[in-house]
């Protein structure tokens, strides 16, 4: 079925819900005028829907549509941007005017090398080396996997950039550089030339996404140029790494609302049994308008909370003020954990909603679960972004959590008068999960990587309530219906997660694998 981008629901999460007005409000950002937005997001919406320097905020709405018109196809873009701000904010002037504006015109696309074959999520262990070849340059060596458009035919020059360790790098992250280099050479006019000693030793075949090239890169004395500052190659990773974060929980968004569309449309139209209503389509039996709104609800909860990271990123970038700075912070691996699990839920629902069907290729819904499944797992595992929110991101003993539950917890009572059936689950979900921040700050960090999942999880279920309440005291009808059902039906899975969240890691331990495998 064709794809209808979301235009109504970004509307209303923007001048509602996250808080656009705010990034608007800026000196930076202040020509992205409700106006300016709309007409951007209609073009664009206008391009995914019929072929394929904004603000973070505006780009993610754009990116998530991108994903659901074709995520093969975006990743490409999506790699450039992050490789793009890694430039901007580390990269030499000379790099940057040679290098920005091809990448910015899509001329060029960037990839992001950090993955080996024997290290994995252990980037320290990396084995890549970089030599000075005495002229400001250095040859690169070593073999990287899992380079998401590592070579193609659709740009004149792919620029890698590759994390490597110099002769004098000490072992571990602290001992990693990080290096531009090139497919082909180009001149001072910015002209590919040459190529440069690195090839692809082969294409991955993956479980999905197979419009999408992911190559094992090898570098045989490959000619690059340092990024940043030797030795702190994963700090200047990391700011293309976090663009990257957002984005990618954006594209398990973009996959769950393409399942979510596919599925509505077959439920509306597949006739079969006798529902309450009669002789009616499939989506009149409760158990199959049940799936249906789980996956509308959660695609709104997994959008307002990207939104609301990328508005955060924006405000940093716009004030720089150390409060943007450390929400964005927070909300990164949240937006990026469950953005991508929402994808994985709602397809998975999706192929459901199908029945037999949603077994069979020719209806579509099949590969909507097998292109999102790598969302989970690239840029971080979700179960990394998860230790990360409950080590780094609390090492303010939990500020920045309890800045935004009281947040929740005000907006919960304003509202109570009006919406108490939305508003008082709400309160005493933020009172459990502040009890769960609570031991998360007082306990240490193996328990917490312990229950990390579950706290996340119970996070973005409170987040989502949130957004769902404001919209509902904004729209009303459907959306208030939408918002009762949320609160009633998914948001009180917070109590089971943090009571496994506050399980401690004991637990895990206690069993003897390797004698129950025997």
């Amino acid at each position: 079925m064709p794809y209808r981008a979301p235009l109504a629901e970004y509307d209303l999460l923007m001048g509602h819900v996250v808080g656009l007005d705010h990034v608007a409000g800026t000196e930076r950002f202040g020509e992205a005028s409700a106006e300016t937005v709309a007409a951007i997001l209609a073009e664009a919406a206008r391009m995914c829907e019929q072929v394929l320097a904004l603000p973070i905020t505006v780009a993610t709405a754009v990116n998530e549509m991108m994903a659901s018109a074709c995520l093969s196809l975006q990743i490409a873009p999506l790699m450039s941007q992050g490789q793009i701000e890694a430039l901007e904010h580390h990269a030499s002037d000379e790099i940057k005017a040679l290098y920005l504006p091809k990448l910015v015109s899509g001329q060029w696309n960037g990839t992001m090398n950090l993955t080996e074959a024997q290290a994995g999520s252990d980037v320290g262990a990396l084995r890549t080396k970089a030599a000075p070849k005495g002229d400001g340059t250095y040859a690169i060596t070593g073999q990287k996997i899992y380079i998401s458009w590592g070579d193609n035919d659709a740009t004149e020059n792919t620029v890698h950039l590759v994390l490597a360790r110099l002769p004098d790098g000490a072992e571990g992250t602290k001992g990693i550089s990080l290096f531009l280099v090139p497919k082909f050479l180009p001149d001072a006019e910015g002209n590919p030339g040459a190529r440069n000693e690195l090839s692809v030793v082969s294409l991955e075949h993956k479980l999905g996404l197979h419009g999408s090239p992911t190559a094992v890169m090898d570098y045989a004395g490959a000619t690059g140029w340092l990024v940043g500052e030797p030795h702190k190659g994963m700090r200047a990773m990391f700011t293309m790494m976090n663009n990257a974060r957002l984005g990618v929980g954006g594209q398990g968004i973009g996959i769950a609302e393409r399942a979510y569309q596919h599925a509505l449309a077959y439920a509306s139209e597949r006739r079969q049994g006798v529902t309450p209503l009669g002789e009616t389509a499939i989506i009149d039996h409760a158990d199959v308008r049940r799936m249906i709104l789980t996956m509308q609800a959660e695609v709104f909860a997994a959008r307002a909370i990207a939104l609301s990271c990328a508005v955060a990123i924006d405000m940093q970038t716009a004030t720089e003020e150390p409060v943007w700075v450390a929400r964005a912070a927070f909300l990164t691996p949240i937006a990026k954990a469950f953005g991508s699990d929402t994808g994985l839920r709602v397809s998975d629902m999706g192929v459901q909603v199908h029945g037999g069907m949603g077994y069979i290729e020719e209806t579509g819904a099949a590969q909507f679960t097998r292109d999102v499944r790598v969302t989970a797992i690239y840029e971080g595992t979700n179960g990394i972004q998860a230790m990360d929110l409950v080590s780094r991101k609390m090492m303010d003993e939990g500020a920045m959590a309890y800045v935004i539950l009281a947040e929740i917890e005000a907006a919960a009572q304003a509202a109570h008068a009006a919406l108490p059936d939305l508003a008082e689950p709400l309160l005493e979900a933020c009172a459990a999960l502040r009890a769960g921040t609570d031991w998360m700050v007082q306990h240490q960090v193996e328990d917490r990587f312990a229950g990390a999942v579950p706290y996340l999880a119970a996070f973005a279920r409170v987040l989502g309530g949130q957004a769902h309440l404001k919209a509902a005291e904004v729209e009303g009808g459907a959306r208030l219906a939408l918002a009762r059902f949320y609160m009633s039906r998914m948001l009180p899975e917070y109590a089971a997660k943090l009571s496994e969240a506050r399980a401690g890691s004991e637990g895990l331990y206690a069993v003897d694998v390797e004698a129950m495998a025997r």
